[in-house]
């Protein structure tokens, strides 16, 4: 799969909430151009207001911290490009990468340069899982996985709608196609056979064929795996074709750009998602800061300042950035976060994840009464 999104990172990557005088280095990494940039800008945006409070308090081991920003623009061979510039920086700790393709390669650089790695969106189970197989123990994430979101779909569906016809759509990538067939799973497990379950390409602009496929299928429930922007347009085209089938997503749709690509059909979509960060009383004023800075911290943008904060702690308790050091200090505490109490396994995942499902309206998601 290309991607024409420019250079690649190696001249990407730029300084942000840099102090006069910084003397730890730590980055940022994501999709900072082309078509997922909207989650760029979400991990950029958490990682720079949880570096300013941190040096505003003193830094890390009485060290300011200088944030390296790194665009992948979402493609391996350049999160790859990313990570090399990373380590060639000196930087002790990534928050990143977004999408699943990029944070799996980037890992194993991560690795051999001596970076520990929290990603706050990457959810496919094979990042920790083939991390711990390779004896890689200082790759972490602050959200859940695509097993948990692939029963918390399928649960749904087998719930209110036992006997629909289900499509399940694929955009080939490691994210995409995890969390569709993660669903497909659960859905075959309790007894539901998806009627089709088609791949499309995330650069489409037309799937005007797919639509008609799920017509003459009478698709009742579409189960979208792939990233927003070729998901509004599937289900803003499906609206105007005559297709009413019910979408269900994943938490790649979770920014307002989804409903501004797709509009009015955007209405009704469902999703998975984490409990929401931003709508937690305790963190209104945090929230607060990031609106008078005039940013909506949507998404995945507290996962990106919780994964700095919990970095940051666990290097203050072993008082040191060795990333071995540090990892063993992760694993070994819980950590009060913005977006809840992390507590991570053996494998650098968070016990307890939870996903709900929520329904888009009139440009906003909300929690579903069901």
């Amino acid at each position: 799969m290309k991607r024409t999104y420019g250079a690649l990172a190696v001249a990407a990557i730029a300084m942000m909430a840099t102090p006069a005088f910084a003397q730890i280095k730590i980055g940022s990494a994501g999709p900072m151009t082309g078509q997922y940039a909207a989650f760029g800008e979400q991990l950029k945006r958490g990682a720079t207001m949880a570096v300013e409070e941190i040096n505003a308090a003193g830094g890390v081991n009485g060290q300011k911290l200088e944030l390296l920003v790194g665009d992948d623009a979402c493609d391996p061979k350049q999160a790859t490009a990313v990570a090399n510039k990373m380590v060639s920086d000196k930087v002790v700790f990534v928050a990143g990468h977004f999408c699943s393709g990029s944070s799996i390669p980037a890992s194993d650089i991560y690795k051999e340069g001596k970076i520990l790695q929290i990603t706050p969106a990457s959810t496919n189970p094979k990042l920790t899982d083939d991390a711990a197989a390779k004896g890689n123990t200082t790759v972490f994430r602050t959200c859940g996985r695509d097993d948990i979101q692939g029963l918390t779909v399928g649960g749904y569906i087998l719930k209110h709608h036992k006997n629909a016809k289900v499509a399940i759509l694929h955009d080939k990538s490691p994210y995409g196609k995890g969390v569709a067939d993660e669903t497909k799973k659960a859905l075959n497990k309790g007894g539901l056979r998806e009627a089709m379950y088609e791949a499309y390409n995330d650069t489409d602009k037309d799937f005007t064929a797919l639509i008609n496929k799920m017509k003459q299928a009478k698709i009742d429930i579409i189960v979208l795996g792939g990233y927003h922007t070729a998901g509004a347009l599937i289900i803003k085209q499906s609206r105007e074709q005559g297709l009413g089938a019910q979408m269900m997503g994943f938490d790649s749709l979770e920014t307002a750009e989804f409903a501004q690509l797709g509009g009015a059909a955007t209405n009704g979509v469902l999703m998975s998602f984490p409990p929401k960060a931003e709508d937690d009383p305790k963190n209104a004023a945090l929230v607060k800061k990031f609106r008078d800075a005039k940013y909506n911290p949507e998404g995945y943008t507290l996962f990106s300042y919780a994964a700095v904060k919990a970095w940051a702690e666990a290097a203050a308790k072993a008082k040191s950035t060795d990333p071995t050091a540090v990892a063993a200090a992760l694993r070994g505490g819980k950590y009060d976060s913005a977006v809840g109490v992390l507590e991570f396994d053996q494998k650098g995942d968070i016990k307890n994840p939870v996903y709900d499902i929520y329904v888009w309206k009139d440009g906003k998601s909300y929690p579903t009464t069901k």
